[in-house]
């Protein structure tokens, strides 16, 4: 057992569903007995009177332990609020029982009579008198009031205020408290002849008896304000001191006559006054109390006290130190200090719901003694067993230690998908119709089975935009080993466009126990499952006539287009078996499909580039299951037309324009908020001024303004949902684009996951980031890493750092340039791999470049813009004479030369085209390559480079200084056109 633990000496406890509070215990020889021995009294709210004499535990006893200890058992009519044991019979010098009840007060004398037989002694209480209260009834006190010697008066405080004084079996007087609002704790103090009390001001409030006595009779309340009605003085406390908090006790020890202490329990605080107003010391207190009582300490001039706390602590402190603490296991309402027989100072303690412990504090002596060891020789060689026993141990528990997550080989549940083939019938979308049609639903069904034990399950459920489902999340019961749970749940279109993608994500989330962690590990497995291309489309007439078209070619004869869609077929109006219509839910577009009779080719067609999308990808999955399933190894498809790219871009400027509108609605909006505000401050300045002045208007103008503001609102709000609709249409049209690419060069899977993540690095729009400057940054990469035009450029790429920050363009054609380089590139036999990024190597006239402040850019704009090295060139050697662009250069290290630069390269390659003849070009071009190895070219090449072009000075430093003005002019112009 703890050290700092209570030790049960006695308990027991009281009924059940009984409750208690700090009034309802007080201990004392209530039969007067005379043998110093206290009981235990115990009071509950449901009128029940239990007197206790704890006797100390023997072993033999179990139950009849407790019924011995307990005297008396009484059920009263009335709930007993408190319980007190003093002299209140006139003319007797025994002690008897006050109870307080709401609407009673009785005293009982406690009588003992010896027993004849073995059931021992018999207990019964005798009432003496009663009182029967006007009032409803708090708590009350009792002492000597007035200075009279042997008997106590009892004081009761009411719930509205009123003190009422009690003379054994006579009624006094009573007094209402000044600004009373509810009732606090009350207390007696002998030394002052003084009543104690907290009021409702969070003040601490004395009153003289004298004074209470001589004050007005308090036959009604009266308003403080208004004369006194009879003869008589105002009733005001002697003296007040601030707590600023509630009391929940006060107590007035008197142990000694030396003693002169008053001790407030606060909410958080304790609090030591003396008897003349003054604070002796004052403990700010880092819990909740619940209750205290102080008790005689050894060392004079010091008090001990018992504090209760909402933590289950017992705590005892001298003054403000605090000498112990002790662990019970209920939260304390009320502590009392008592003698038993075998223990003296037994703690005595009672929760609210009648725990009644008895206990005291520190352990009981040990006797135990550790034997002796016998001492022998140790075995080196047994130890050395041992140490490389319980180092493989370790090993063993550290590699295979279950506290860490399992390899995915180890999995402890199995997630199965299954998608019901045919639509549901009636449909269970939360959504009916849309536009007068009816909407279609598949059910999903999904199966868990645990190979192991697991808690905490959570089944999320995740599908693409504008699908929905029915229930997105599954809460799971605890599974055991060997057992399975199943979930089902519909999806169904909830908009008017189809989405990029007909797959949908299943997210496991589970704990799993283990010996190290018994709440469990965390895991995650995850599943995918498709949906059936019925759910957001149907079959109908075909049409002859589209703006879009796309044709993919095989080496198959083509398949009938009723084989490869049965369901489809069966709702269609052509008969022959070479055409198939698809018409989008709800009353979306038109795509069809046509499988030639003559060549080995199929078309897909549809007046919407990312309608085709899904059509196209169902027709291609479909055709390969096909062939596949009879026996063809070779079959191959491919596409040979040219790609639509100015029909993808016109998805790109369509995502583009509502993004820019979506940011001038933004800056719409905070600039009339902005108004808004003022004017409101406005108003507010004139409605608070003393003096009345005209508004001028400004009320006009705030409804005027408050207008504006919710109708930008709802346009940015109606721009947000055309946002959303153009980046699925978008992602539609990308996904399109690279499945035409990778049919196109013969991409491998690994290559068509390369570019479908440049294509498509986003799945969701944001402010901050969006698709095009996502997509630019992706596309910019390619081209200076896999799909450089040389491995010098793709080192010169990786050794560089840093890049601009990407952010909002001014418009989309960068981008164009860069995906239309993207795919010449590709179609000059560029493939697209990620090991070319750590392969490559960094020539060494290019590994100075890496550092700090030395850095050339590249000329990949440029190349981007003609494709002409040789023009590059030029220009690099053409502004090498500039000053100015030199300092630049050691100043900023730019990734590549800006739109401004590349812009002027064919004004200087004309002006030196006019000066120079065809032989002297010669030399430049090989001067220019000279310069680019500058670093690595000897002192005696640099002069000889310099004599030769010492008289062309004049020409280049007027070329240069035309470069740097312009430059200048388009970086003013273009603050973004040094971003790559």
């Amino acid at each position: 057992m703890s050290l700092f633990k209570a030790r049960d000496w006695w308990s027991a406890a009281l009924g059940e569903g009984e409750e208690f509070d700090q009034g309802c215990m007080c201990v004392g020889d209530v039969d007067n007995s005379g043998t110093g021995h206290d009981k235990v009294v115990v009071g509950s709210y449901m009128g029940m009177l239990r007197i206790f004499s704890p006797q100390p535990p023997k072993a033999t006893e179990g139950a009849q332990g407790l019924a011995d200890a307990q005297l008396l058992e009484v059920h009263l009519q009335n709930a007993i609020i408190q319980v007190e044991l003093g002299k209140f019979v006139s003319c007797s010098d025994l002690l008897h029982l006050s109870v307080l009840h709401p609407r009673r007060l009785s005293v009982f004398s406690v009588l003992g009579t010896a027993g004849n037989v073995e059931h021992g002694d018999q207990y019964q209480i005798k009432l003496v008198y009663e009182h029967n209260l006007q009032r409803t009834a708090c708590n009350m006190t009792y002492g000597t009031f007035g200075g009279v010697t042997g008997h106590h008066s009892l004081c009761i405080q009411s719930m509205d205020g009123m003190l009422m004084f009690f003379e054994q079996d006579s009624y006094s007087f009573g007094r209402f408290l000044p600004g009373f609002l509810l009732p606090g704790p009350l207390a007696y103090n002998p030394r002052t002849d003084s009543f104690l009390t907290v009021s409702s001001a969070r003040q601490l409030e004395s009153y003289k008896y004298e004074t209470l006595a001589v004050a007005t009779e308090a036959e009604s309340r009266q308003d403080p304000d208004q004369p006194l009605k009879s003869g008589g003085k105002r009733l005001t406390p002697d003296w007040t001191l601030v707590l600023g908090e509630q009391a929940l006790d006060i107590s007035v020890p008197s142990f000694s006559h030396s003693s002169s202490f008053i001790f407030i329990l606060g909410e958080r605080n304790l609090y030591c006054l003396r008897d003349n107003e003054q604070i002796h010391f004052m403990k700010k207190l880092e819990f909740n109390p619940s209750c205290f009582l102080p008790y005689a300490s050894l060392t004079d001039g010091t008090t001990n006290l018992l504090l209760g706390n909402h933590t289950n602590m017992l705590l005892v402190y001298q003054d403000v130190t605090l000498k112990w603490a002790a662990q019970l296991d209920f939260v304390p309402v009320a502590l009392r200090v008592a003698n038993f027989p075998d223990l003296k100072g037994a703690v005595v303690s009672l929760s609210w719901d009648g725990h009644l412990l008895c206990s005291y504090m520190g352990t009981d002596p040990s006797f135990f003694t550790t034997p002796k060891v016998d001492s022998r020789e140790v075995d080196y060689e047994q130890a050395d067993a041992e140490m490389r026993r319980l180092h493989k141990f370790i090993r063993e528990a550290s590699r295979t230690q279950d506290i860490l997550p399992k390899g995915e080989n180890e999995e402890d549940a199995t997630v199965t998908a299954c998608v019901s083939p045919h639509m549901d019938m009636p449909s269970r979308a939360l959504i009916q119709d849309m536009d007068d049609l009816p909407v279609p639903s598949v059910t999903v069904k999904v199966t868990v089975k645990a190979s192991s034990a697991l808690t905490s399950a959570r089944l999320t459920v995740a599908v693409q935009t504008p699908l929905a489902v029915t229930q997105d999340q599954f809460v799971l019961e605890p599974l055991g080993v060997g057992s399975s749970t199943a979930m089902v749940f519909s999806v169904f279109l909830n908009g008017l466009y189809p989405p990029a993608d007909l797959g949908g994500d299943l997210t496991l989330s589970y704990s799993s126990p283990t010996e190290f962690n018994p709440k469990g590990v965390p895991h995650i497995i995850q599943r995918q499952f498709n949906l059936p291309l019925a759910l957001v489309c149907t079959a109908t007439s075909a049409s002859k006539s589209s703006v879009f078209k796309i044709t993919v070619d095989t080496n198959q004869p083509p398949v009938e287009l009723a084989t490869i869609f049965p369901e489809f077929a069966a709702q269609s109006e052509d008969n022959e078996g070479n055409s198939l219509a698809f018409r989008f839910l709800p009353g979306g577009g038109l795509v069809t499909v046509l499988a030639s009779k003559t060549s080995q080719r199929y078309r897909i067609q549809s007046d919407a580039f990312e309608d085709m999308w899904l059509v196209t990808k169902e027709l291609l999955h479909r055709v390969d299951d096909h062939f596949s399933k009879m026996g063809v190894d070779d079959f191959k498809k491919s596409f040979s037309g040219p790609l639509p790219l100015k029909d993808y871009f016109l998805s790109v400027d369509h995502h583009f324009e509502l993004r820019v509108s979506a940011q001038k609605y933004q800056d719409l909006l905070s600039e009339r908020a902005a108004q808004f505000r003022a004017i409101q401050r406005r108003l507010l300045t004139r409605f608070k001024d003393k003096t009345p002045a005209p508004l001028q208007n400004l009320d006009t103008l705030l409804d005027a303004t408050y207008t504006q503001v919710m109708t930008l609102a709802e346009a940015a709000e109606e721009n947000a949902c055309q946002l959303e609709e153009a980046f699925v249409r978008l992602r539609s049209s990308t996904q399109l684009l690279v499945l035409l690419l990778s049919l196109w060069q013969g991409l491998t899977p690994e290559q068509s996951n390369i570019l479908e993540a440049t294509m498509l690095p986003l799945l969701h729009d944001t402010p901050q980031l969006g698709w095009e400057e996502s997509c630019d940054a992706a596309v910019s990469h390619l081209l200076r890493t896999c799909l450089s035009r040389s491995p010098k450029d793709q080192a010169t790429t990786l050794a560089q750092a840093g890049g601009p920050v990407l952010g909002l363009p001014r418009d989309t054609e960068r981008l164009k340039k860069h995906i239309t380089l993207l795919c010449e590139r590709l179609a000059k036999g560029g493939r697209l791999t990620l090991a070319s990024e750590a392969n490559a190597q960094v020539p060494a006239q290019v590994q100075n470049l890496a550092a700090p402040g030395c850095a050339e850019s590249i000329a990949e704009l440029a190349g981007d813009e003609t494709e002409e090295p040789q023009d590059a060139t030029k220009f690099i050697k053409k502004k090498q004479p500039s000053k100015k662009i030199k300092k630049d250069k050691d100043k900023k290290v730019s990734s590549e030369p800006s739109e401004g630069a590349v812009r002027e390269e064919p004004v200087v390659a004309d002006q030196v085209k006019k000066k120079e003849s065809s032989k002297e070009k010669k030399e430049t071009r090989k001067e220019s390559s000279k310069e680019v190895k500058k670093e690595s070219s000897s002192s005696k090449e640099r002069k000889e480079r310099d004599k030769e072009a010492a008289g062309k000075e004049t020409g280049d430093k007027k070329v240069s200084k035309k470069t740097s003005a312009s430059k200048v002019k388009e970086k003013k112009k273009d603050p973004e056109a040094g971003e790559a």
